[in-house]
């Protein structure tokens, strides 16, 4: 089986930009979500990406046609519209109860030919292959933001998941015009396993005072080359996010310290201070751009 038809399950800020890459790689799309406001914006965000796309490739001389890529896109507020899907990526709230269940109402409803992913970004794929009913058509598509210009999707893959099925949602990266990179279903995968801890250790150092976080982000930047240092990183990702992925991790690995919670991240999210998403969190900012 090619995948062909793709359903898409929350059309926020990761779930837009899965349904745009998928449609740009040919597959006729639908996109789900709970209510109408929220398929509006997120269709609208789709519709504002293309329209750039147009406009770069105009002044580079090339041409890119938007038009018959939105055409491959469809918004539903039903569920049962996923049905004949080939896949299915779930990219809604990061809350396994929610997805659990999520799944379990899938694997009842889809044709028993759907493959079945999660662009979770910490939560056990395996968990929910088990509650989707059919866990060898199951595996973890983890797309970075923003989707629709990262070239990176991390593919994976439990003890469960059959080989036919992880080749087929490797291809389908592949179409999306990403660059898979295999990983098992362990903590993080790759990426967040090596950048999480790295921004958690830099916030202990801050908590230790061996150095202002400013001075850390500094010498991140221009002794390793990063194009941002773990502070000013944490503040874009959003300090209640990473947060809340150290604290599911602790409390499946508890004896992991890697995984231990700096003190100022607590104490930032609970005075509301999110980052870039709330104005100030390591660092003051104004949209994208810090003050």
């Amino acid at each position: 089986m090619s995948i062909k038809k793709v359903g898409v399950v929350g059309c926020g800020l990761m779930g837009h930009g899965i349904a745009q890459v998928a449609a740009q790689g040919g597959c006729t799309v639908v996109v789900v979500e709970t209510e109408q406001k929220f398929l509006d914006t997120g269709l609208a965000r789709i519709d504002k990406s293309l329209s750039k796309m147009a406009e770069k490739a105009k002044e580079k001389g090339g041409n890119f046609e938007a038009a018959p890529v939105r055409a491959r896109i469809s918004g539903s507020l039903e569920r049962k519209s996923l049905a004949d899907c080939d896949l299915v990526v779930e990219a809604i709230v990061e809350d396994l109860g929610v997805k659990n269940k999520l799944f379990a109402e899938l694997g009842a409803l889809c044709k028993k030919e759907t493959i079945f992913a999660s662009n979770t970004s910490s939560f056990p794929i395996a968990e929910m292959a088990k509650a989707s009913g059919r866990p060898s058509q199951f595996v973890g598509l983890h797309f970075f933001n923003p989707v629709q210009l990262m070239k990176l999707v991390e593919v994976v893959r439990t003890d469960a998941t059959s080989e036919e099925v992880f080749a087929q949602a490797r291809a389908f990266g592949e179409t999306c015009g990403k660059s898979p990179v295999a990983c098992k279903d362990t903590p993080g995968f790759v990426v967040n396993r090596l950048l999480v801890p790295y921004m958690a250790e830099a916030m202990k150092m801050l908590d230790r005072g061996d150095a202002s976080a400013q001075d850390i982000d500094t010498a991140m930047k221009f002794g390793c080359g990063y194009p941002m240092g773990p502070f000013e990183l944490t503040d874009y990702v959003g300090l209640d996010t990473t947060l809340s992925i150290l604290q599911g991790w602790v409390k499946r690995y508890p004896n992991e310290p890697a995984f231990k919670i700096p003190a100022v991240l607590e104490k930032l999210v609970n005075e509301k201070k999110l980052g870039r998403k709330s104005g100030q969190g390591f660092y003051k900012w104004e949209g994208d751009k810090r003050t």
